[in-house]
């Protein structure tokens, strides 16, 4: 897709691994202006990880941009591991790194499972977070779950059955608990082509228009193995959040100031989900792109994340 409308590639000014317990270390960067108003990029998944497109969506000359890789994607240490691997884990990695880069708050900007990160960050600890951008919206919710495992179906047939048909056919009805199978078998030819068969699912649904350099992204043995098995340990345990779910714990977090993008014809992330969230949200407006899926980088979503981060600077 052309990028025209993002900012120039820039490169880090900084980099390194943060030790944070258990084991993990999480790669870290930063870019942009050393000075500036310091905004965290939390990528989805969960296990996707961070990379270089996503600095584009900053000014460099007003934000100081941070990127990490959550515990086991992307470059941190070690990868594609779910040990000690919770969505309370990633919530103190992100306090770690804030205090590690001397930061007293900052904006968060997440998409999908960065999106739901990004509530669960904030209502823990609200006094850090000065405003937040979030995109295709994800709260966590079995129905949620069960839209991603059965309800596509009826929108993209022919994936979902590409997506079943990797599995044997007493093993379809519960397609999760089969993957988790087949994905933490330690022999790569059981693991990686049940990988890169859970990869090129969400890839092929993740745009409104047919999109193949997306599902290409998707391809890489190194990058399937750490989202599938990352994502399919999420799924089996509720995405460890609170019983209550997250909406419960928007009081918390009501005087945040937020913008909310919805592609309208999102598959992977239904639009449902950004509609109750701007009801629960006083502080926060929803844009609903009408002619994108599910992607940040689909023309009409990665225009309006632009522009929501450049309403925020002076929050």
């Amino acid at each position: 897709m052309p990028r025209h409308d993002l900012f120039p590639d820039i490169a880090p000014y900084e980099s390194g691994y943060l030790s944070v317990g258990d084991g993990h270390e999480v790669y870290w960067e930063q870019a942009g202006n050393p000075r500036g108003r310091p905004v965290l990029f939390l990528h989805g998944g969960p296990g996707a990880g961070a990379g270089a497109v996503h600095r584009r969506f900053f000014d460099p000359a007003f934000w100081r941009v941070i990127l990490f890789d959550q515990r086991g994607a992307g470059r941190s240490r070690p990868h594609a591991s779910v040990t000690a691997n919770t969505t309370p884990h990633l919530v103190g990695d992100i306090e770690t790194l804030r205090r590690f880069l001397g930061i007293d708050d900052w904006m968060l900007f997440g998409g999908s499972w960065g999106s739901t990160l990004a509530l669960m960050y904030a209502q823990t600890y609200p006094q850090r977070v000065r405003a937040m951008v979030l995109r295709g919206i994800f709260l966590g919710r079995a129905r949620e779950l069960d839209w991603f495992f059965h309800g596509l179906a009826n929108v993209f047939p022919d994936a979902h059955d590409a997506f079943l048909s990797h599995l044997p056919v007493h093993d379809r009805h519960d397609p999760l608990a089969a993957y988790m199978r087949l994905l933490f078998d330690p022999d790569p030819h059981v693991h990686l082509p049940a990988a890169r068969a859970w990869s090129a699912y969400e890839g092929t649904c993740s745009t409104l228009i047919p999109a193949p350099a997306a599902v290409a992204g998707f391809a890489h043995d190194r990058a399937v193995v750490g989202l599938a098995r990352i994502e399919a340990h999420y799924f089996r345990h509720g995405l460890f959040l609170p019983p209550e779910g997250l909406l419960a714990g928007m009081s918390r977090i009501a005087h945040i100031p937020g913008r909310i993008v919805q592609g309208r014809y999102d598959m992977v992330c239904p639009s449902q989900s950004a509609w109750e969230l701007a009801r629960h949200w006083p502080q926060a407006s929803l844009a609903m792109v009408p002619d994108a899926g599910h992607s940040a980088l689909e023309p009409g979503i990665r225009r309006r994340l632009v522009t929501c981060v450049e309403e925020l600077r002076d929050t």
